[in-house]
């Protein structure tokens, strides 16, 4: 993946499309049921999962990164510790099954954290974070992870998470929703005037920013 490519994923939010056909898994992959269960768990579209698994392993249960990461979900030995007691996982990180529930909570978290496709599989690969100090500072993301990426964002693209059964944070309060009238003392209101330093240019350029489904 080129820096510009992830800069373009990461600035644009992914358009949600409740009525899109959502792509399955073949019957045939081996891991079909236990990415089914995982999809249904974390309300992550099956294609998301099976499309890192590959990109990730290419299948193979056993397989180990360079830095240490596990199994078919390629999931970090602190973030498996985490993801094991959150979600009532097993022992075993090399379990087919849970090592694919503890990636695609890892996914969820970082789609709920981020917002769009190319930031939550960079944050994915890479860490959150690293792909923070990316963003903060400029620093490149490894060419890995841009690579990472760029294969991995257009097949992705076009469909975003659907809601998990699991409890989600409860989203923050939009400004649009605030009183326009605030009680005074003596039980009289006053209406309240936007500041002078906020104005709409500033506001529509944080909304932007985030994306969020």
């Amino acid at each position: 993946m080129l820096a510009g490519a992830l800069s373009v994923c990461a600035g644009s939010g992914v358009a949600v499309a409740q009525s899109a056909p959502v792509e399955r898994p073949a019957a045939a992959h081996p891991y079909a049921a236990h990415i089914a269960g995982a999809s249904q768990r974390f309300g992550i579209p099956e294609h998301w999962i099976a499309a890192v698994l590959r990109a990730e392993s290419a299948g193979d249960v056993r397989a180990v990164s360079s830095a240490g990461a596990m199994g078919l979900m390629q999931v970090m030995p602190d973030t498996w510790a985490d993801l094991r007691v959150r979600h009532g996982l097993d022992r075993d990180p090399y379990d087919p099954r849970d090592n694919i529930m503890a990636g695609t909570a890892y996914l969820r978290e970082m789609w709920d954290r981020y917002g769009n496709v190319g930031a939550m599989l960079a944050a994915y690969n890479a860490g959150p974070g690293r792909y923070d100090e990316h963003r903060a500072t400029g620093r490149p993301l490894p060419a890995e992870t841009r690579a990472y990426v760029a294969a991995l964002a257009p097949i992705l693209g076009g469909a975003a998470p659907s809601d998990a059964p699991s409890r989600q944070p409860a989203p923050p309060p939009d400004w649009r929703d605030a009183p326009l009238f605030v009680q005074r003392p003596d039980g009289s209101q006053s209406t309240v005037a936007p500041s002078s330093d906020a104005q709409s240019g500033d506001l529509f350029a944080a909304v932007s920013e985030r994306d969020r489904p």
